[in-house]
C-alpha cells in the first residue's frame, strides 16, 4: 500500500482525478455527487463498524476511543457532507469505484490492526497520557475542524442550483487554495501519531499522496480561472507558506 501510494502521488501529477472543479467527461459515465460520495465513502464505515463488533477489545477504552474518531470523520463525510453539497455536479463512476476499493481496502488495514493485531500491553488506559496520544488526538481535532469549515465555505460560495466556481477566499483559503485538503491532511497525520502505527501511518500517507498533486491542479485552475484575483491575493497550494 505504501508502495502504490507513492505511484499515485507521482501519477497524478500528471493525470487530473476528474471530478469536482476538475470534472472530465472522458472518464465515463457518471453519477450524482451526492449518491457518488455517499456510496463510495459508505463502505468504510460499515466495515469499521464490523471488524469493532468482531473484536474481542471492543470494549477496551483505547481501541474504541480509536474507533470513535476515525468513524466521526466517516459518518460527516458519508451521510452528512453529500447531502449538504449544492449544484448538480457529478463524479465518474469509475472514480466511485476506485474510492471504494481504497476505502474497504484501508478499513481492513486500520481495523485489523486496531481491533486484532496490536498487541494488547500497547494500548492500555496509560495510552492516554502518553505524549504521541495527546499530541496526535489535538492534531486529529484541528485537521476535522478545518476541513468541515473549509468545505462549508466552499459550500457557500454558490446558492443552490449555481453550478458555477468561485475562488475561496475566507479561513485558512487566505493562505491556500485547498484549506479542505490542508485540515484532512493534519487530520490523518494527527491519527498516525496517535495510534502511533504502521497502518495509521500509511493512511496518512496515502491522504498526502492523493491530495498534494490534486491541490496542485486546482492551483493551476484557479490560476487560468481566476488569474486576476491570484496575482493580487497570492497564496500556496495547500500547506501555509510553503507550498
Amino acid at each position: 500500500m505504501g508502495a502504490i501510494a507513492v505511484v499515485v502521488f507521482i501519477a497524478l501529477y500528471h493525470v487530473k482525478a476528474g471530478y469536482g472543479i476538475l470534472i472530465d467527461k472522458s472518464w465515463g459515465i457518471t453519477l450524482s455527487n451526492k449518491w457518488a460520495w455517499m456510496i463510495m465513502e459508505a463502505p468504510v464505515f460499515i466495515a469499521m463498524c464490523w471488524f469493532w463488533v468482531m473484536s474481542p477489545r471492543k470494549w477496551e477504552l483505547i481501541p474504541f476511543i480509536f474507533f470513535l474518531l476515525f468513524q466521526t470523520h466517516y459518518l460527516q463525510r458519508a451521510f452528512i457532507f453529500p447531502w449538504l453539497i449544492k449544484g448538480k455536479s457529478r463524479m465518474p463512476v469509475l472514480i466511485m469505484l476506485m474510492g471504494i476499493i481504497f476505502n474497504l481496502a484501508n478499513a481492513f488495514i486500520q481495523g485489523q490492526w486496531i481491533f486484532f493485531l496490536a498487541p494488547p500491553e500497547m494500548y492500555t488506559e496509560s495510552w492516554l497520557g502518553d505524549p504521541r496520544f495527546l499530541a496526535g488526538t489535538a492534531l486529529f481535532i484541528t485537521g476535522l475542524v478545518i476541513n468541515i469549515r473549509s468545505d462549508g465555505i466552499i459550500r457557500n460560495l454558490r446558492q443552490e442550483g449555481d453550478t458555477n466556481h468561485y475562488l475561496p477566499d475566507k479561513g485558512l483559503f487566505r493562505y491556500v487554495t485547498c484549506a479542505n485538503y490542508f485540515g484532512e491532511i493534519i487530520e490523518w497525520m494527527g491519527f498516525a501519531v496517535l495510534t502511533w502505527s504502521l497502518s495509521g501511518f500509511v493512511f496518512f500517507l496515502w491522504t498526502f499522496a492523493n491530495l498534494v498533486p490534486r491541490a496542485h491542479a486546482i492551483y493551476k485552475r484557479y490560476e487560468n480561472e481566476f488569474s486576476t484575483e491570484m496575482t493580487r491575493d497570492p497564496r500556496k497550494r495547500i500547506f501555509p507558506f510553503i507550498y
